[in-house]
């Protein structure tokens, strides 16, 4: 494994850890492994970072199962991006970390790969174009476009984006109310409470203007990358059994209800299996993280157990 440290300190491992960085298609990514067995990659949505699936990886460690957490670019402590993010190019990134932690190669065992949100489109990207490393998908309160359109060029998203970054970035908003706004964000998006990262993590990762813009960038190519999902789907099938783990606050209302509906024709587009957490927000993973650590063991399982018979 190459590894990039930047502060020239070795990062602790183990929960509440933060890993260490390997160097990915030209860019440090910030990852964490910790246990022993079959392994799991978790990606988490926009703007998020690794220690959000603390929960989910205590569960998985206890199981049995090998957990590798990383930060996209320009999320978490990863370097910044240096190219707009893409469906295939995200695919592409988890296959080459596994290739740089030693979990790729002849005779490698297939991984589970789990996304949560906008990181469902990579996860299921990787599972198609890389079928033989894949032993099952979960897709965790997954962004659904089943129509996505756009009306403004990509070229122009991306350079608004970057604008808007750099101006983010000099007026001092980050340092001033990045910690803040991560938290009011995370309260808002789950039933069960507030935020609970350590805040000397949420300060390191969300006072710094590379989150700010690593988040506008990535969320500027939110429909192309969902096009190009599509395109996928067509050509490339999915042959790993997958889990659709949708997100449900226990509300009658439309919007609620509506969501449902689409998590559950999605599973049904993948061949996947549809299961609702509970009382669980949009980050199920703090809401639920026993329920995701139980799909992603069961649904691993089943692919286990298929690729066995």
């Amino acid at each position: 494994m190459t590894a990039y440290e930047p502060s020239g300190t070795p990062h602790p491992a183990g929960r509440g850890g933060t890993g260490a960085f390997v160097r990915v298609g030209g860019v440090p990514l910030h990852v964490l492994v910790e246990g022993r067995g079959p392994v799991c990659v978790l990606s988490a949505g926009l703007a998020m970072a690794w220690f959000d699936w603390d929960e989910v990886a205590a569960l998985l460690v206890a199981a049995g199962r090998t957990v590798v957490r990383f930060d996209r670019p320009g999320h978490g402590l990863s370097g910044p991006a240096t190219a707009p993010p893409t469906t295939a190019g995200e695919a592409h990134r988890i296959a080459g970390l596994l290739d740089a932690l030693g979990y790729g190669g002849p005779g490698a065992a297939p991984v589970t790969v789990v996304g949560h949100s906008i990181a469902a489109f990579h996860t299921e990207g990787f599972a198609r174009l890389h079928p033989e490393r894949t032993a099952a998908l979960v897709l965790v309160d997954a962004s659904v476009e089943e129509d996505p359109r756009t009306v403004l060029p990509a070229a122009l998203r991306t350079g608004a984006a970057r604008l808007a970054g750099r101006a983010v970035t000099a007026a001092g908003l980050p340092a001033a109310v990045g910690p803040a706004a991560r938290r009011a964000t995370v309260r808002a998006s789950r039933t069960g409470g507030g935020d609970p990262a350590a805040r000397d993590l949420v300060r390191r990762c969300y006072r710094t203007g590379r989150v700010w813009r690593g988040a506008l960038l990535e969320n500027s190519r939110y429909p192309d990358m969902a096009a190009e999902l599509l395109v996928l789907r067509a050509a490339r099938p999915l042959t790993a059994p997958a889990t659709v783990l949708a997100g449900h606050d226990g509300s009658a209302g439309r919007g609620a209800l509506r969501w449902l509906g689409r998590q559950a024709d999605l599973a049904d587009r993948l061949g996947a299996r549809f299961e609702v957490a509970e009382p669980a927000g949009h980050l199920v993973m703090l809401d639920r993280p026993d329920q995701v650590a139980r799909a992603v063991v069961e649904t691993g399982g089943r692919g286990t157990a298929d690729g066995d018979g």
